[in-house]
């Protein structure tokens, strides 16, 4: 007989029964709470902590590596939740030809569509009159699949390694993108009857596992789609809620992590019509990267990793409330911007590349990203506060945020291994756009503008970004943020079903290198591994 032990989650008093040797993560799911699992559950990230109040054995553990084998109760306040979520986004005039409506057009009846980018880290949906193409109501959420891993490797591993993980995966998105779709008819006071259509854009691993389709070929060997065309098909048959015979529109991919929100993001900006060489880039736990114009675009996909997501940095967060969003400099210190002015908690990607930048530029790491003593510092500002380069457990660390000024009464830091990790991540990307100016035969300066896609290139702050070598210095005159540029794809293309027929198009005339295959890649990245700005100054 099995045994079962009651588990009593707070603040909301959920209760329930689950098997001897469940862990506390697992119960968490399994009563819907979606707690913060970066890693996948593995132990790596430290980010699911919780608090046992009432058990054998009380305080902070993690949630994934702790059994339960007693009835608990778990104050579960540790997890965070993303607060800013990037809903804009950059776009372009169009018709209104949604392919659906005819007879409601003509008998003067209202209709809507909806229009989704389902992002690793966020899902945003779009409400659109279908007559006018007027937004009616936008609706976001975390990506209720983040429980089972931050990155779309995680993801894979975990529809792989269990059994029921490809149900769950797609059983989470489908109820969160009607969950989504009931706040915005909501919200525009319309019935989801009336909604005819809707269009879905999502990198390649969002795609399958909302489709239900194993992302096997995407982890392993040939790392390639099991579906790259776009599809059209009735949404009822993926449990989407809408009017009777509504219509799913989902986007094509172009390779096995170059996907539908790249896609998106290209017919934004119509990137086969632009004449001049354009770099466009959306960085998040992965990095895609297009570059090109009318004449040919190459695009690429680097392994990023989620450091700029707050995974793998010791004290890393996402950007919600109480995240050291941005360094300001002061003439004898520096101070930080917090998400929403609350007690600090930790540091998002946008601050994390202000601190790197600002030890770089004021010499307090070198160009291969070590700690300068702090008795060896010369810049003057860096001196005024050499009291921040301290020592924690025996390691160096550079103190953003000391402990009695934080809500956990443990101070914010960046240690040697956060230099390391942001390292690795920017010379993904650097070594992808070196290797895609290659192909293209041309240099750096060739390329006249920089378009950043996505909520990360939204908030950082893009000096900075060049600064460290994410994107080549030479460029930070030339780059403009364009924000959600895969949703307003997405709203393009279910308004005008010509729009989707371009994006399929675009799809298969991107060419798309693997960077993996190419002879300098590994050269390349080690190259871009370095903190350039710290030997020129």
């Amino acid at each position: 007989m099995k045994t079962l032990h009651k588990v009593t989650f707070l603040p909301k008093n959920i209760v329930l029964e689950v098997e001897d040797g469940t862990t506390i993560l697992a119960a968490e799911q399994m009563a819907g709470l979606e707690p913060d699992a970066p890693c996948g559950g593995k132990g790596d990230c430290g980010k699911c902590r919780v608090n046992i109040v009432e058990g054998p054995k009380t305080g902070v553990v993690l949630a994934c590596q702790t059994p339960v084998r007693s009835s608990l109760k778990v104050d579960v306040m540790f997890q965070e939740k993303i607060q800013k979520i990037l809903t804009d986004g950059f776009t372009r005039e169009s018709g209104i030809d949604p392919g659906v409506g005819e007879d409601r057009v003509k008998e003067n009846r209202p209709f809507y569509l909806m229009a989704f980018d389902i992002g690793t880290t966020t899902i945003v949906g779009y409400l659109l009159d279908g007559r006018t193409g007027a937004e009616m109501a936008v609706a976001s959420m975390m990506n209720p699949q983040h429980q089972f891993g931050a990155d779309v490797i995680a993801r894979s591993n975990y529809v792989l390694e269990n059994e029921n993980g490809g149900d769950e995966m797609k059983r989470v998105v489908r109820r969160a993108l009607n969950q989504l779709i009931a706040k915005a008819c909501a919200d525009a006071g319309v019935d989801r009857t009336d909604i005819l259509q809707v269009s879905i854009v999502g990198n390649t691993c969002m795609h399958h596992l909302f489709l239900g389709l194993s992302p096997d070929t995407l982890v392993h060997a040939p790392y390639v789609p099991l579906m790259r065309e776009g599809m059209i098909t009735d949404a009822a048959d993926y449990d989407i809620k809408i009017a009777d015979g509504g219509k799913l529109l989902m986007f094509p991919n172009i390779a096995g992590f170059v996907g539908g929100d790249t896609v998106g993001c290209m017919v934004s900006v119509a990137f086969d019509r632009l004449e001049d060489i354009t770099l466009m880039i959306d960085i998040g736990t992965n990095g895609e990267l297009v570059m090109g114009n009318k004449d040919r675009m190459v695009t690429t996909s680097t392994a990023a990793g989620p450091a700029f997501e707050g995974a793998k940095i010791e004290c890393g967060m996402r950007g919600s409330k109480g995240a050291v969003s941005h360094l300001i400099e002061e003439e004898d210190d520096i101070r930080f911007e917090i998400v929403d002015d609350a007690e600090p908690v930790g540091i998002c990607g946008s601050g994390l590349i202000d601190v790197v930048a600002f030890m770089i530029r004021h010499g307090i790491i070198d160009n291969f990203g070590g700690f300068i003593d702090a008795d060896e510092l010369e810049d003057p500002l860096a001196k005024k506060i050499s009291w921040r380069i301290s020592e924690l457990d025996g390691r160096p660390v550079f103190i953003l945020i000391p402990a009695d000024q934080t809500e956990s009464g443990s101070p914010i830091y960046l240690s040697q291994k956060d230099i390391r990790e942001v390292q690795l991540a920017k010379g993904a990307i650097a070594a992808g756009i070196s290797i895609m100016a290659d192909k293209l035969h041309i240099g750096i300066g060739d390329i006249k503008k920089v378009y950043l896609a996505g909520a990360f290139g939204n908030y950082m702050d893009s000096d900075n970004a060049c600064e460290i070598g994410l994107i080549p210095y030479e460029l930070k005159d030339r780059i403009v943020p364009i924000g959600n540029a895969a949703g307003e794809g997405s709203k393009l293309a279910v308004l005008n079903r010509a729009e989707y027929d371009y994006a399929c198009r675009l799809s298969t005339e991107a060419e798309f290198i693997e960077l993996a295959t190419e002879d300098c890649f590994q050269d390349t990245f080690v190259d871009q591994l370095e903190f350039a700005r710290a030997v020129e100054g």
